[in-house]
This record gives C-alpha cells, sequence and structure tokens, in this order.
C-alpha cells in the first residue's frame, strides 16, 4: 500500500479543515498571572489550530508533504496560498517569543521540537521562502535538543508525546544536513540508552500509547547503525521471525474513537507500519524476518488507515501518521 493522489487529497482536505479551527484547543501554558488567559492565537501566531501546538505543526508539516509530492492536485494551491498567509517572520516571531516566556523550558519536550524541526525541513524543499521564516524557530529547539539531551540520565521510553527514541529520529533527519554536533550527540546518547538491550519483551500498547516503544527504539537504531544493526536486532528481538512477541504483530483494538487517549491506539498502529517497514528496509529480503516485519507493517496500516478522519479526536492529527505509514519522514 502506497500513498496515492486519493490518499492526498482526503488527507489534506481534512487537515486543511483543521489547521484553523481553533476549539476546542489545550494549550500547554502555565499563567504567571491574570494577563495571561488570552485566547490560543494571541499566545501562537501560526499553531492555534488542530486541537493542540503539536498537532498543528504536523499538520503544517503534512500538507507541504502532500503539496510537494503532488502539485498538480487543486488542494496544493490552497496549501501554497495557506502558508504563504502563515509562515512569515512575524508571526513566527510570535511563536519564537513564547518560548522565552517563564516555566516555558519544557514546552512541547521533546515531541513537539522534533516536529518543528520535520516541518523546517519540508518548507526548506519547497521554492518559497517558508523555510527562512521558520529557521529562527527551528534553531532554537535545535538548541533545545543540545541542552536537554547530556542531562536525561534514563531514557523515555513510553508510547506517548514524551517517547525519545521517536523525538530523536526526528531530530537527527533534520540535523543531518544541518547540525553535526547534533547528530553526534543524538548517536551517543541513543548508543548509550539503547546500544545494550537485549530480548525485549515488549510489554505494549498501553492504554493510550500511539508509538510502540519497541520499534521505535529498533527503528532509530537502523537509522544510527547502518549495516551493524541487524546484529543488534538479532539480540533485541530475537524471535521476531516467529512473529514473537506477539504484541508487536497484532494491531490494536480501539474501543471508543470519540475518546482522544483510546483513539492514540489508531496512530500506534500506523507508527508501528512506519517503524516495520523500516525495519524490513534496513534488515534486507534475506532476513527471516524482513517479510514478516513488512506482513505485520501491512496489517497495521489495513486497520488504522480507514479510520484516520471520521473523528475529531483522530482526525487533527491521524493523517500526519498516515503519511509516515505510507510515505516515510
Amino acid at each position: 500500500m502506497h500513498l496515492t493522489p486519493t490518499h492526498a487529497t482526503r488527507f489534506a482536505t481534512a487537515t486543511l479543515a483543521h489547521l484553523g479551527r481553533e476549539y476546542p484547543y489545550k494549550m500547554d501554558l502555565v499563567l504567571t498571572g491574570p494577563e495571561d488567559a488570552r485566547p490560543p492565537r494571541e499566545h501562537h501566531p501560526i499553531f492555534h489550530g488542530s486541537f493542540d501546538w503539536h498537532s498543528c505543526v504536523h499538520g503544517w508539516w503534512q500538507i507541504l508533504r502532500l503539496a510537494r509530492r503532488f502539485p498538480d492536485l487543486p488542494v496544493a494551491a490552497e496549501i501554497r496560498a495557506r502558508a504563504d498567509e502563515m509562515l512569515v517572520p512575524e508571526k513566527v516571531a510570535g511563536e519564537r517569543a513564547f518560548l522565552d516566556r517563564p516555566y516555558s523550558a519544557a514546552f512541547e519536550r521533546p515531541y513537539g521540537w522534533a516536529w518543528l524541526l520535520a516541518l523546517h525541513d519540508e518548507a526548506e524543499r519547497h521554492d518559497a521562502p517558508w523555510s527562512a521564516a521558520l529557521e529562527p524557530l527551528a534553531l532554537a529547539f535545535a538548541a533545545r535538543f543540545h541542552a536537554f539531551l547530556p542531562k536525561l540520565t534514563y531514557p523515555l521510553r513510553v508510547g506517548t508525546h514524551f517517547n525519545i527514541a521517536f523525538a530523536l529520529l526526528l531530530a537527527r533527519h533534520w540535523a543531518e544536513t544541518r547540525d553535526p554536533a547534533l547528530v553526534t550527540l543524538i548517536d551517543s546518547r541513543a548508543n548509550e540508552w539503547f546500544g545494550a538491550d537485549r530480548d525485549c519483551q515488549a510489554w505494549e500498547p498501553g492504554g493510550d500509547e500511539f508509538l510502540s516503544s519497541a520499534l521505535t527504539e529498533a527503528h532509530l537504531m537502523a537509522v544510527l547503525l547502518g549495516g551493524d544493526f541487524t546484529r543488534w536486532f538479532d539480540v533485541f528481538l530475537p524471535r521476531a521471525a516467529q512473529e514473537q512477541p506477539a504484541t508487536l504483530f497484532t494491531p490494536a483494538t480501539v474501543s471508543d474513537r470519540s475518546d482522544g487517549k483510546i483513539a492514540h491506539l489508531d496512530g500506534l498502529g500506523l507508527s508501528r507500519a512506519w517503524n516495520w517497514r523500516a525495519i524490513a528496509a534496513a534488515l534486507g529480503p534475506a532476513h527471516p524476518a524482513a517479510p514478516v516485519a513488512e506482513a505485520a507493517a501491512q496489517r497495521h496500516l489495513a486497520a488504522a488507515l480507514p479510520h484516520v478522519t471520521g473523528d475529531y479526536m483522530g482526525e487533527h492529527w491521524l493523517a500526519s501518521f498516515a503519511l509516515l505509514a505510507l510515505d516515510g519522514l
């Protein structure tokens, strides 16, 4: 299953509708006084839609990617016009100023940081001024990674926004051509945290997780280790060719898609599909786990893709993960 113009139109149409939808909105804000109780757009001139800041950021990543991949679709012209209006220096300055507020050091750490870097990377692939406008914000978040990673003693293995392996995947992709020191730092910390992991039990999913702790870690190590990945994988998931642990190969049951936390499990299916595809490619076709991994990717994708739209609790974010699953980073 691959990205098609039909997928692109469906995803982009839904995302354009919620990027500017201001309410409901979940603020990440510490009030320092009554003057801080202002509407979201006054705090976030660009990222005040899509229910929360990070979903708005990766919604922008998604529509820019779709406009680049399918530039002749009618919706692509609307995307470019919206970007010309919103991704401008004065609005970026407002977003950047938010980072200087008291108690903002952990704002969107690390998930939103990583998605902003992914957005900047995508914007740079367009013949437009959007990347230059976003650069001060991207550099600010890169600086936060530089400051944060050395003091993070223990890895964040949870399957939600705090997962460190997912953030490092996106941040490293951005840094490869821009910040070699950050690449070195990411590789060093990832090897310290994950390099000696053995026989993963994969106690997942948790009831509200949208990332696989095990597979996101393996995906990151595939990027870091290159030709040495197979040796690491064979001791990390030694029974993968036998589809064990079974939890990693079985799509999650989603009991209520109107519940924002339970709806996370559709995202788990999509992110696992992305992970399994990357892992299969890194292992190579001769590895016995590769066809099993690819089959698991297709199984998870088939279970989750029909539910990308339909309820706002999933619709405001799931298309970005569907795009990862279908088209990669």
